[in-house]
């Protein structure tokens, strides 16, 4: 690599080693001082049923105020005095399990917990420990469990993790889009992994559906307040979605037909107790349905779309030190367009594809890492033919990373997390090629970019007493673009007159950032806490659109000489409350953000293939607001309240005559009510009704004729809003008893989408009849609204 990249790198890889040695180091000092007195237990935590691990599962010492939860791979380590002690294991929605050891040396002590029967009025909403609303030091994290999103309705019947999100305080959306806008922030400024890969197109349709089969999915986690020093790279948030491990006990599989797709996932063990595998597939046929009543004599025979998703995992348990996985995502929407009349054909696909190879590895009784080799690549791919001349228009983003997590448990009261990552982007924008006859052009894009991306934190999650708490880390981030580029200079007129050239990796723009987060917990009782959180962070890679959706065609840019990274400092406040038992949990936070650097395109911006960072414009934004959150967890009747009342800024010198604005992420209020009621052991109702605010939107305010063209004259950015926005939906689940000794069983979901068929406006444009000069001209706005009234039915199935 070149010299100067390689000397920024390693000057900085210094300073992380010797931070790592420094932690090594005070905890060899701890580990001395307790020598004689302290041992260390640790081991996995799993489901007796499949061998998942359980995420966040408790480890509490019986008449002690110690305990520690599992990591994200299940695993714990606590260390405490030589002697006796009673420890309860337990987990939402599983039976707890108590041990009595005699702790005399290090002891190694797996456990399985058995799910609790749904008997009588037990239902789980969540996953997370009974108390984690109060206890925990996170802010703005929600743990959804994949089972209980099943029972949601769903646009067209297909269960979606991202729209489930929606749902939530804090997270807005657009008319069945499957974009995330949380905190004011656009969409991509969340940072979406898939196993720890990042996804950064996570729309099927143009982003009506998501890309995360349900099916494949072991849970999903939202952190939209206080982000811990272990993620970066986004100013809004995270959506952590982990595939399930496979069953490594028995083989089973489950899936559904519905109304326009088709799912199937098979899992089982490779080797029983030691390796399992889970393959799970799902695929759109309504191409396939309407291809028979599509004559070929028609002019649009051939025509159709569909989309498709493969996932896949393997694992192997080689020891209690020692595990590997292997998985991967692979998915395309395609779309196809003929028109024989015309000789025109054209084929239009596009998606992600991401793998992880992960080593899970215990250094000793303390230390677990977790080390990954991460592979992500988006391409959007226009493909036309007409007569004899063919054209193709390529774009994407491609990442390769190597990552390093590492978890030290020092003690009950200390939990420290450090780790690294390495990632080199490849930036391709609109890339035309083509040929006609025997003459083909494929030239080399002169706008692809390069760059190197690498951070490393420390964070160390302390209980400083029975009533404090503090999460403290720091994020340390570089970017460097890299050649070869070329740099125009050019005249006043536009005209290029010289250039500079870069080789390979030689460094054309370096940018670092230190991000210090802090989040504090004080328990109030053992029912109520008050929570603090001042975190910033650095974005680095961008999305520029002038849709209010995430669409194929929108290109990722990277940070560059003329494009600053983006940057955010957010504050939070809020007080935690759980009720009867930890049954409701309840939230009330607060939160200011500010942002620098941020993007849009510049006005009159029309889509070519230029480089578009030419045609960019840079200014600031601030949000703030509050959201309250009340979720019943258990019982028959279950569900959420949600209430975000929040404001959304954006200010740029060349836009709106330099004068601020509303953002087009703004929206004074927004409320959802989530409710799902088990009806009896056969039947489970749900319902789900959402109100919000009408989207900021730019409206012509004047007409007229210049030179016989009728023209616009248009109001300032986002003067008017549309017309609210609210939507009701239902469904019912029918699960009937399944035949004694047989594996096989099946059930229902019937679902109605905009069950009052309330025609919401999702854009508005203005039609002219008439005639100008002889006076019959007239002007009228007209909305369009995308879905009526939806029902829809899925037969679901496992075995």
């Amino acid at each position: 690599m070149y010299v100067v990249v390689k000397r920024f790198f390693l000057k900085n890889l210094y300073k992380y080693i010797g931070l790592v040695g420094v932690t090594i180091l005070l905890s060899a000092f701890s580990n001395l001082l307790f020598a004689q007195t302290r041992f260390t237990i640790n081991g996995y935590v799993r489901d007796s049923a499949n061998g998942e691990s359980l995420i966040g599962a408790s480890v509490a010492i019986n008449g002690m105020n110690e305990g520690v939860t599992t990591n994200t791979f299940g695993f714990y380590s606590i260390s405490l005095p030589a002697g006796n002690y009673t420890i309860t294991f337990s987990y939402l929605g599983y039976e707890s399990l108590e041990q009595t050891i005699s702790l005399s040396h290090n002891l190694t002590l797996n456990i399985q917990l058995h799910t609790k029967p749904l008997a009588g009025k037990e239902v789980v909403i969540s996953s997370q420990r009974k108390d984690e609303n109060v206890t925990a030091t996170e802010m703005g994290k929600i743990d959804l469990s994949v089972k209980k999103i099943k029972e949601l309705p769903a646009l067209f019947g297909e269960v979606d993790i991202l729209k489930a999100l929606q749902l939530l305080p804090g997270v807005q959306s657009n008319e069945g889009t499957a974009g995330l806008y949380i905190r004011g922030g656009s969409p991509d400024q969340n940072l979406i992994l898939l196993d720890d890969a990042p996804v950064y197109n996570p729309g099927h349709l143009f982003g009506f559906f998501s890309v995360f089969n349900s099916d494949a999915i072991n849970d999903v986690t939202l952190i939209k307040g206080g982000m811990p020093a272990n993620y970066g790279g986004r100013l809004s948030s995270v959506v952590d979605v982990n595939m399930k491990e496979g069953n490594n006990k028995s083989f089973h599989g489950e899936g559904g037909i519905g109304l326009i797709a088709s799912r199937l996932s098979i899992e089982g063990p490779i080797k029983k107790n030691k390796s399992s595998y889970i393959i799970s597939a799902r695929r759109t046929y309504a191409d396939l349905l309407t291809k028979p009543f599509v004559p070929k004599s028609s002019s649009f025979h051939g025509s159709g779309y569909y989309f498709y998703d493969l996932n896949a995992k393997a694992n192997y348990i080689f020891s209690d030190k020692n595990r590997l996985y292997l998985s991967g995502y692979f998915g395309r929407d395609v779309f196809n367009f003929t028109s024989s009349e015309r000789s025109f054909s054209t084929n239009i696909p596009w998606g992600n594809a991401t793998a992880t190879l992960r080593w899970n590895h215990l250094f000793g009784p303390k230390l677990f890492s977790n080390t990954m080799l991460l592979y992500n690549d988006y391409n959007f791919d226009f493909n036309a033919t007409q007569n004899n001349l063919t054209i193709g228009l390529h774009s994407g983003i491609r990442d390769e990373s190597i990552r390093s997590d590492l978890d030290y448990f020092a003690s009950p009261k200390h939990q420290i997390k450090f780790g690294g990552q390495y990632t080199y982007h490849t930036f391709t924008p609109s890339t035309l090629s083509g040929n006609s006859g025997n003459n083909s052009f494929n030239p080399e894009n002169p706008f692809v970019k390069r760059a190197n991306e690498g951070a490393v934190y420390f964070l160390d999650n302390w209980t400083v007493s029975k009533r404090i708490k503090v999460n403290a880390g720091v994020r340390y981030s570089i970017f460097v673009q890299t050649g070869p580029y070329k740099i125009y200079r050019e005249d006043n007129e536009g005209n290029k007159i010289d250039s500079t050239v870069y080789k390979s990796f030689q460094p054309v723009k370096i940018y670092s950032g230190l991000a210090p987060r802090l989040i504090a917990r004080y328990e109030l009782n053992t029912n109520s806490s008050l929570k603090a959180s001042v975190t910033r962070n650095y974005q680095y890679v961008h999305l520029v659109s002038s849709n209010t959706t995430t669409l194929p065609t929108d290109l990722w840019v990277p940070s560059t000489y003329k494009v600053k990274p983006e940057m955010v400092w957010q504050y939070s406040l809020g007080y935690f409350r759980n009720f009867r038992e930890n049954e409701f949990e309840t939230s009330l936070e607060v939160y200011y953000k500010s942002l620098q650097n941020q993007i849009e395109f510049a006005e009159g911006y029309i889509p070519s293939l230029a480089d578009p960072e030419n045609s960019f414009v840079f200014g600031k934004g601030w949000a703030y607001g509050a959201e309250l959150f009340v979720h019943k967890q258990r019982g028959r009747l279950t569900g959420w309240v949600g209430y975000t009342l929040s404001w959304v800024w954006r200010q740029f010198p060349a836009l709106n005559n330099g004068q601020q604005y509303p953002s087009r992420f703004d929206r004074r209020n927004d409320i959802d009510v989530v409710v799902a009621y088990r009806l009896s052991d056969k039947w489970t109702l749900a319902g789900d009704f959402v109100f919000n605010t009408g989207n900021p939107v730019t409206l012509p305010e004047r007409f007229y004729f210049m030179e016989g063209v009728l023209s616009e004259q248009y109001s300032r950015l986002n003067a008017y809003r549309m017309k609210p926005y609210n939507r009701l939906d239902l469904s019912a689940t029918y699960r009937p008893t399944p035949k004694p000794n047989r594996k096989f069983s099946h059930s229902w979901s019937f679902s109605v989408y905009n069950a009052y068929s309330r025609l919401n406006p999702y854009f508005i444009y203005f039609n002219q009849q008439g005639d100008y000069l002889n006076g019959t001209l007239k002007i009228q706005a007209k909305k369009v609204a995308l879905f009526p009234v939806i029902p829809s039915v899925t037969w679901n199935f496992k075995f």
